[in-house]
C-alpha cells in the first residue's frame, strides 16, 4: 500500500485556495507516484485560525467534504483526509474525512481531546462520539488527531480492535518537536501497528509548527522522517504482512493481563 503524505504549508484562514493548492498536488502525486493513500495534515482548510471560524469553517462538512469526494472519484485513490474546522448544531469541531476510491465517505471524526496549549477548548467543542476502525482496500486502519497522540489508551483501543495502520493527522508545534517523534514510535511499538502521520510545517500568530511528518515500521523502525521547516511530500509503501508476523514473534497482546490493571 503505497502513501503520499503532503507535509503542507497552510494559507491561515484562506480554505478555498488551499483546497486549490491541494487539488493541484494530488493530480501532481497521482501522475508521477500513482499512490493508493493520499495524506492531509490537521486543519488543512483553515490552519489554527480560531476566532476567525464564524466565515471560514465548513458547516456540517461542505463544501471539503464533496470537494474530497471529488478527488477520491476523480482520482481512484483513498484519502486519509486530515481535518477540517466544521459547524454543526451551532458548535465548532475539529472533524477528520475518510474517502475511499469510489468517493464515499466510510469515517468520520471528531477531536476528543482538545490541546489547551492551541486554545482550542476556547472556540471548539470536544467530539462526543469514540473513536472506530475503518476500512481501505481491505486493511483494518485508524486515525487520530494531534493531542490524541498523548494518549496512549486511546491509540491501545484501537489495536485491540484489529487496526494494522494508525493514520496521525496534526498541526504539532516545535516547541514539542522531541515529544511529536518519541510518542509515534512508542504508539508503533507498543501495539505492534504502522503509525503514517502527517503534521504541518510554517509559522502563524507566532507558533512554529514542526514537519517531521513520519512513516514508523509495527517495531518502530522510521521509515521515512520528513524535514522539521519545508513543505514536501512523503512516498512510502508499507508491507501488511510485517504486522501479524512482528505480533506473532513477540505475542503482547496474548500476553495482556486487563485484570489486573485496574
Amino acid at each position: 500500500m503505497k502513501h503520499a503524505i503532503f507535509q503542507m504549508d497552510i494559507i491561515a484562514g484562506k480554505p478555498e485556495q488551499n483546497r486549490k493548492k491541494m487539488e493541484v498536488w494530488v493530480k501532481e502525486m497521482v501522475e508521477k507516484e500513482n499512490p493508493d493513500m493520499v495524506v492531509f495534515p490537521e486543519m488543512w482548510t483553515t490552519a489554527y485560525t480560531l476566532p476567525q471560524l464564524e466565515g471560514i469553517a465548513d458547516t456540517n462538512g461542505e463544501p471539503t467534504t464533496s470537494f474530497l469526494k471529488d478527488l477520491a472519484k476523480a482520482y481512484h485513490i483513498n484519502v486519509v483526509g486530515g481535518s477540517i474546522a466544521n459547524k454543526k448544531n451551532g458548535k465548532f469541531y475539529n472533524s477528520s474525512l475518510v474517502i475511499n476510491r469510489e468517493g464515499e465517505v466510510v469515517y468520520k471524526y471528531d477531536k476528543i481531546h482538545l490541546v489547551p496549549m492551541l486554545d482550542e477548548p476556547k472556540y471548539l467543542a470536544a467530539g462526543e462520539e469514540r473513536t472506530e476502525i475503518f476500512e481501505l482496500d481491505g486493511i483494518k486502519m485508524g486515525l487520530i488527531i494531534c493531542y490524541d497522540l498523548r494518549f496512549p489508551e486511546l491509540a491501545r483501543s484501537l489495536a485491540l480492535k484489529g487496526a494494522q495502520i494508525l493514520y496521525v493527522v496534526a498541526e504539532w508545534p516545535t516547541a514539542r518537536k522531541e515529544h511529536w517523534k518519541a510518542l509515534q514510535i512508542a504508539r508503533a511499538i507498543e501495539n505492534q501497528y504502522y503509525v503514517v502521520s502527517c503534521n504541518r510545517v510554517g509559522q502563524y500568530d507566532g507558533e512554529e509548527f514542526a514537519g517531521t511528518s513520519m512513516v514508523i515500521d509495527p517495531w518502530g523502525n522510521t521509515l521515512q522522517e520528513g524535514s522539521e521547516t519545508e513543505e514536501e511530500t512523503l512516498v512510502q509503501a508499507v508491507s501488511l504482512e510485517k504486522v501479524p508476523q512482528i505480533r506473532k514473534d513477540v505475542p503482547i497482546f496474548s500476553s495482556r493481563r486487563p485484570d489486573m490493571y485496574e
